[in-house]
């Protein structure tokens, strides 16, 4: 399974042979755009907002899922899961998507605000590649972040939603989350292959460089 950022929550998921995903397509405008339009079988969105929901970059007609459920698309399985938060002052909707590659997974967070409770982590089974922000601007900054790490207890986290140079709105930057984690030394590539055959035992926390 490889993975390619490309900045904020928008990554493209593929496995050979298998359906190719696109998570949260963000607008243009805001500082960053994907280098050129993107082609794929499946499109997730988290919520609908300019960040996260934009089908502009996006070629064809690919299905677009943007609700909690069970979904089998080409061979692979995907699982929305709801992952709202409300109080007194503040409503957020959001969708978390798990994709499945025969057994290898990967869960993209969402926009997610707040810790999970447990059986809601619990209902992921195994998580073999965690997307999460870490940036705050509305999602979990970098405590929560790793408290939410600890509960998934991932193979491999990326984080996502953070501070870029040219962004034009505020994130923090992830050197927070990466000493929040106690991570010094950390692995940075373009892209992140993964293999059933060759997980690391411990959680690995992986920067990606964003494809813009």
């Amino acid at each position: 399974m490889d993975i390619v950022w490309y900045g904020l929550s928008c990554f493209r998921i593929t496995e050979r042979g298998k359906t190719t995903v696109i998570t949260d397509p963000y607008a243009p405008g805001l500082g960053i755009e994907p280098a050129g339009t993107m082609k794929t079988d499946v499109v997730t969105i988290s919520h609908d907002a300019v960040g996260h929901s934009n089908m502009e970059f996006i070629k064809g007609e690919p299905y677009t899922l943007a609700t909690p459920g069970e979904y089998e698309i080409g061979g692979t399985f995907i699982t929305g899961l709801p992952l709202h938060f409300a109080d007194e002052e503040r409503r957020h909707y959001n969708v978390g998507y798990l994709v499945n590659y025969d057994g290898l997974t990967v869960f993209h967070a969402g926009d997610l605000t707040h810790i999970p409770e447990q059986r809601v982590v619990e209902g992921l089974g195994e998580v073999n590649v965690l997307l999460l922000p870490v940036g705050g601007g509305g999602a979990l900054n970098a405590s929560q972040a790793s408290e939410v790490v600890a509960l998934v207890e991932p193979n491999y986290i990326v984080p996502m939603h953070y501070a870029l140079p040219s962004l034009q709105f505020a994130l923090d930057d992830v050197d927070k989350f990466l000493k929040t984690m106690g991570v010094s030394n950390v692995q940075e590539d373009d892209m992140l292959r993964v293999s059933s055959t060759d997980l690391p035992e411990q959680p690995q926390v992986v920067l990606l460089q964003p494809n813009i």
